[in-house]
């Protein structure tokens, strides 16, 4: 039973509150009987501190980057590479590489992002879109069959992770328009893009919708790899022939990239908030 802030024992002694229970409610935000309470300007001068501190750590940190290690990574390693593949690989050559690259690497497990990189760097917005769209048709579909092969394993490993599976099992529910929405979100989320390559077909969708969701869910992350691999050829044509960039160019580069890091944090961030969003209307639904 208790009067006030107070409890009161059987003998008729009062107790206080418990101070582990003052300072849940405090941490909560609330204070003593539920009443909400707003943070103290101390508890707000001290967040901003640190995140203040926190920006100039990550702006000297940048400044570190682009002073010393970008200028001796692009003359030790990326210019040396470029200049390989120049010798080794004719245009046609290194088309049918990079295509094949794209194709086949994510059936094997490995990342095609520096093949995506070189396209761009060697073939720019136009034919590298196109080559890498292409590959990127035969890099889900091989994995997606592959994958109905060992159908019943998969199914074994999504049973060990179910919090993950669950938001990919979206994609095989609901007809051919939900099933390509789910794909295209997940497609865009930060799930692993190889592994849904695999997992996809054990959530029971359809390949249709699977391959037109990918498809669509892909082109933001072509874009991005196409636009580092042009910034990355810029860089280096800068640092191979010991010139600065002109003014313009500096701040083409820099408002390019942070338009394109922008924008693909905010879609990023719409789809894991729309799959979260589906995921709990569906658990409503099941309840």
């Amino acid at each position: 039973m208790t009067y006030g802030g107070d409890r009161v024992a059987e003998n008729g002694d009062y107790v206080k509150l418990m101070e582990s229970e003052l300072e849940d409610c405090e941490a909560d935000g609330f204070g003593v009987g539920g009443v909400q309470q707003q943070p103290s300007r101390g508890c707000r001068f001290w967040w901003w501190a640190r995140m203040a501190i926190l920006a100039i750590f990550a702006a000297v940190l940048a400044a570190v980057v682009l002073i010393w290690v970008a200028p001796f990574f692009m003359d030790e390693v990326i210019i040396p590479v470029i200049n390989w593949v120049r010798r080794t690989f004719c245009t046609p050559m290194l088309a049918v590489l990079l295509f094949a690259s794209v194709a086949i690497f994510p059936t094997l497990l490995l990342p095609s992002s520096p093949a995506m990189w070189v396209a761009g760097m060697t073939f720019g917005y136009g034919f590298g879109f196109l080559l890498i769209f292409g590959g990127v048709v035969m890099g889900i579909s091989l994995p997606y069959f592959v994958g109905s092969l060992f159908y019943h394993k998969i199914q074994g490993w999504l049973e060990k992770y179910p919090k993950k599976a669950s938001i990919i099992r979206l994609s095989g529910q609901g007809n051919w328009f939900y099933q390509c929405r789910d794909v295209t979100l997940i497609r865009i989320s930060p799930f692993p893009y190889i592994i849904y390559n695999y997992c996809a077909v054990a959530t029971n969708v359809k390949y249709g919708p699977y391959l037109l969701g990918s498809l669509v869910g892909i082109v933001p992350e072509i874009f991005v790899a196409i636009y580092t691999g042009i910034l990355i050829r810029t860089l280096a044509d800068a640092s191979h022939d010991r010139h600065s960039l002109s003014a313009p160019q500096i701040i083409f580069n820099v408002l390019g990239f942070c338009a394109t890091v922008a924008t693909t944090i905010v879609v990023t961030i719409y789809a894991k908030r729309r799959l979260n969003e589906l995921h709990k209307e569906e658990q409503l639904l099941l309840q």
